[in-house]
């Protein structure tokens, strides 16, 4: 079967991929004061960023195998998706750390942090080809942005306290759970 690519403008990816980065600018803001230099930040940030990055893509192909079985509910399956991803978020931001100690720039700390930062966007990448969305673009400002907001997460950790990120958590969340509504807003006022 045949698709067409649908495209979302730069404006909803930007969002979208602000909404994402949050979650690891959040971890980045409570754990940057516990990382010991810049090539540290460095090496947080690249990683969050680059995990960022490819999620979206293994979510995507997955998401392909599945698009042909599920396209009359696939807009109900995106909300689902995003709003339970928001409502996760939200929830999330308010349980208590459970790793205070370690570089988190460092071993298991830092493929942990980046694994879990980027869960998100492999429901992301999984619910774009749902809707029909081409994913290297998206990956890309994906990353990118995660990968920024990190850095200028650790940045302002040394400033800043962690009852910030945990508010930062909670936007992300609210975002995506907008860009839910909207899609199943779209779909359902379009086929109405």
């Amino acid at each position: 079967m045949f698709y067409f690519f649908h495209y979302m403008t730069f404006i909803e990816l930007l969002i979208l991929s602000i909404g994402l980065a949050l979650d690891a600018f959040a971890v980045s803001l409570a754990t940057g004061n516990r990382i010991e230099n810049r090539r540290g930040a460095v090496r947080l940030a690249f990683h969050f960023g680059l995990f960022q990055f490819f999620m979206p893509i293994i979510g995507w192909l997955l998401g392909w195998q599945f698009v042909r079985h599920i396209v009359k509910i696939d807009h109900w399956i995106a909300f689902v998706l995003l709003a339970g991803l928001g409502i996760k978020m939200i929830h999330e931001s308010f349980a208590k750390s459970k790793d205070e100690t370690g570089d988190p720039s460092r071993g298991k700390h830092l493929v942990i942090l980046s694994f879990a930062t980027s869960i998100d966007a492999l429901v992301i990448g999984l619910t774009l080809a749902m809707i029909n969305i081409e994913i290297l673009y998206p990956s890309l400002l994906i990353g990118f942005t995660a990968g920024m907001l990190s850095l200028i997460g650790i940045y302002l950790s040394k400033m800043l306290n962690d009852t910030i990120g945990k508010k930062m958590e909670i936007a992300g969340g609210i975002i995506l759970i907008g860009i839910g509504c909207r899609i199943l807003y779209s779909h359902l006022y379009n086929a109405g």
